[in-house]
């Protein structure tokens, strides 16, 4: 009896590695975005996470939600000193997350302030 609840007590914990290495080191998509950055936080009670939108519309009706991982301290400093400013930003899109991660399948790799589109045109 014992040796079959450790057998599937492993099996069950193999998967979850195969899922989590999966999901950590084979993107979905990589792409870019830009608009204003209109909020960004860190966020959580037992498990801090980065978290911020990008309004992509001029009445803020297309909200782009996305996370940032602890380890990306530049791409953090760099979204708190822009806050408010047109930002463009590079994102790889994970077919899953982990609360510990964020609470978007959107990451955040790097950051640059833009010039507006709707303002300053000549």
């Amino acid at each position: 009896m014992k040796k079959v609840l450790f057998i599937i007590l492993g099996s069950l914990l193999a998967i979850y590695l195969i899922y989590f290495a999966v999901v950590a080191t084979i993107p979905y998509s990589e792409g870019t975005r830009a608009g204003e950055l209109i909020k960004f936080s860190h966020k959580g009670v037992l498990v801090k996470t980065w978290e911020g939108e990008i309004s992509q519309g001029i009445s803020g009706a297309q909200i782009f939600s996305f996370s940032v991982l602890k380890n990306k301290e530049e791409v953090i400093q760099k979204l708190q000193e822009y806050q408010g400013h047109y930002v463009k930003v590079t994102y790889v899109e994970r077919f899953d997350t982990f609360f510990f991660w964020g609470d978007t399948k959107y990451f955040i790799t790097e950051v640059s302030k833009e010039q507006s589109p709707h303002f300053n045109r000549q």
